[in-house]
């Protein structure tokens, strides 16, 4: 099979994917249109209306192939394309701030949807997670679908979102925050480091993994140099810490806006209070010497980090 032949029938693997989303922005973008005059031209519930038709167009070829992992993606792909949305609409002189948010935010989406993009193997593969709940649920899985893998995450990302909705001068459009965006000082100059920093922090996680994987003599192998020796979950340190510099940033445009932090406050819970618990009950039956490492190594906030045993 030649080059181009493979790299063909690799890229067919996304067909259906690509034609979900584009179908997904499209009909998002009429929703909009239609309902502009109903909801006052609001830039918050026009993206929010938008960012819901589009999870359901999503969810409908979810249900329509079988398989829920059609939503992986929407986590990193919606963030730069509410920013776009918010700084084009807000129609404001788009600063220094905007410019370099647009390039954290554009950073991180690239890194996680290549990520994911890596790991798409086509319509026959899915999340663990999803098949175990499919297994437990039976029929009433495709409700349940519906409402926690589809609907509730696009919540939570767009809640964690409202820092671009502040930073981008839209709030100030439709009069949810101070009449003026503050000028860009310091507590930018910390949002860009925590961002900079929590993506870096992924994609070093990432790789060691993916080096790991591909090394490694068989699945019980546990990972536990780089990063991995920080804390256990270092990829999700890094994605809440993305969270917290994205509010940062709307914190630094209107600190007044107390409910940005609502947007880091459903990640931590999410991440830390579900998502990696799941994980080491998975891990934990899996890989014998997990005991071990969790008792050597912090589970999310790499503090008072213990030796490894024998290492």
């Amino acid at each position: 099979m030649s080059d181009t032949t493979s790299a063909a029938l690799k890229g067919q693997r996304f067909l259906p994917v690509v034609i979900a989303y584009v179908l997904a922005l499209a009909a998002a973008a009429a929703s909009m249109a239609m309902l502009a005059d109903w909801l006052d031209g609001s830039l918050l519930w026009l993206a929010a209306v938008g960012d819901l038709v589009a999870t359901l167009v999503v969810f409908g070829f979810s249900a329509a192939y079988r398989n829920s992992s059609f939503y992986d993606p929407y986590w990193s792909v919606v963030p730069p394309v509410l920013l776009a949305y918010w700084i084009l609409a807000a129609g404001l002189p788009i600063d220094l701030r905007s410019v370099l948010l647009a390039g954290l935010v554009g950073w991180w989406a690239l890194r996680l949807t290549h990520n994911w993009a890596r790991g798409w193997h086509g319509l026959g593969d899915e999340d663990w997670r999803y098949r175990q709940l499919q297994a437990q649920l039976g029929v009433a899985y495709w409700p349940v679908s519906l409402l926690g893998i589809h609907l509730m995450p696009t919540v939570w990302v767009f809640l964690g979102c409202l820092g671009l909705y502040l930073a981008s001068g839209a709030a100030e459009v439709d009069g949810l925050a101070a009449a003026s965006r503050a000028p860009l000082g310091w507590m930018d100059g910390v949002a860009a480091l925590v961002t900079a920093a929590a993506v870096w922090l992924e994609r070093r996680a990432d790789l060691e993994l993916l080096k790991f994987r591909e090394q490694r003599t068989s699945a019980s192998e546990l990972l536990r140099t780089g990063v991995w020796a920080w804390c256990r979950h270092p990829n999700y340190l890094g994605e809440i810490g993305f969270w917290v510099g994205v509010c940062l940033f709307g914190v630094a445009a209107n600190p007044s806006a107390w409910w940005v932090w609502l947007g880091p406050a459903v990640m931590i819970a999410l991440f830390a209070g579900v998502t990696i618990s799941m994980i080491e009950r998975k891990l934990a039956a899996a890989k014998p010497g997990y005991a071990s490492y969790q008792a050597a190594v912090p589970r999310l906030v790499p503090l008072f980090r213990r030796r490894w045993p024998g290492g």
